[in-house]
């Protein structure tokens, strides 16, 4: 699962590949001019950015410049009619990770975002593990013991973003932030709930909680 944000103001364009990322489980949102998508990236965390070239507001190519200057570091596929290779460089000059020209198919944009996504994080392994519990991202399996362990997708999710993380903390707002909508209503408690539930699904007993409370500070998995 990755957090995908979609910049994008034709929404005969942008609902479809919504649709379309969404069913394969990624968490999407979508804006639609160059403004609101630099105060969405001032202040929430994404593993792919969608970015049209030509926006209201402020374009797609001053919005990628303006992240990269800012430290950004997330992978953003630039979208465009354009289709003359200047174009292209001056995409790829702005910060851009990959250039797609319109129209294209969703299945294209879907193995562009598979691409970026393996370049930094791995996030599209096979398989992930953390002591006796195996998560396997391509078929939304996790097992404990080499036994079936039945998570809500938000629990997967959640499981998921820890693994692909181990050692690291996160508080309950980074948390929030990288898992769930930055449109939800979901606080620090909701996330003490979903641990709670983990911890009972996939630790053993009498072990170490896999999932650890850093007190004060937030949550990491213990590898």
């Amino acid at each position: 699962m990755a957090k995908i944000l979609i910049v994008e103001d034709e929404i005969d364009l942008s609902e479809p590949v919504r649709a379309y990322l969404e069913g394969e489980h990624h968490l999407v949102e979508v804006v639609g001019d160059g403004n609101e998508a630099m105060e969405r990236l001032r202040f929430y965390k994404y593993d792919v950015i969608i970015l049209d070239w030509m926006l209201p507001g402020t374009s797609g190519l001053e919005v990628c410049k303006s992240f990269r200057a800012s430290g950004g570091t997330t992978p953003v596929l630039m979208l465009t009619s354009r289709k003359q290779w200047q174009d292209k460089v001056a995409g790829l000059d702005s910060g851009a990770d990959d250039y797609l020209t319109k129209p294209f198919e969703v299945q294209e944009i879907s193995a562009r975002i598979r691409a970026l996504l393996r370049r930094p994080q791995s996030l599209n392994a096979n398989v992930l593990t953390a002591r006796n519990v195996v998560l396997e991202p391509g078929s939304f399996k996790v097992t404990r013991d080499e036994q079936d362990v039945a998570l809500l997708p938000k629990e997967f999710a959640l499981l998921e973003f820890f693994m692909r993380h181990p050692g690291q903390v996160f508080s309950a707002e980074a948390l929030l932030d990288r898992v769930w909508s930055s449109e939800s209503e979901a606080s620090p408690e909701t996330i003490r709930t979903y641990i709670k539930r983990l911890r009972q699904k996939i630790d053993t007993e009498g072990q170490p909680s896999l999932i650890s409370t850093v007190h004060g500070v937030g949550y990491k998995l213990e590898a």
